[in-house]
């Protein structure tokens, strides 16, 4: 626990220390990232209704709301294809 505190705290002040257009590209890609983790959960969601309905479970975690956020729409089809095959 000591040695990641201790990563991060190198890697915010390498941040701090490069320069605000770093900053503000750092934080924006932060911003997206986190915009898109939550529309992935509101997709699935939307699909674990929908899916409800024909006796299909799909799942809401951590793991397929990243598999949907990194992927975008074929991570919703992966994840829904995955849940109808088991």
């Amino acid at each position: 626990m000591k040695i990641l505190l201790i990563v991060l705290g190198a890697a915010l002040l390498f941040i701090l220390l490069s320069g605000k257009e770093r900053i503000f590209k750092v934080l924006d890609w932060f911003s997206v990232f986190w915009f898109r983790l939550a529309m992935s959960f509101l997709g699935l969601f939307v699909l674990h209704i929908a899916a409800g309905f024909l006796g299909v479970f799909v799942p809401i975690n951590i793991a397929s709301g990243l598999v949907v956020a990194l992927l975008g729409i074929p991570g919703l089809a992966s994840i829904l294809t995955i849940a109808v095959v088991l």
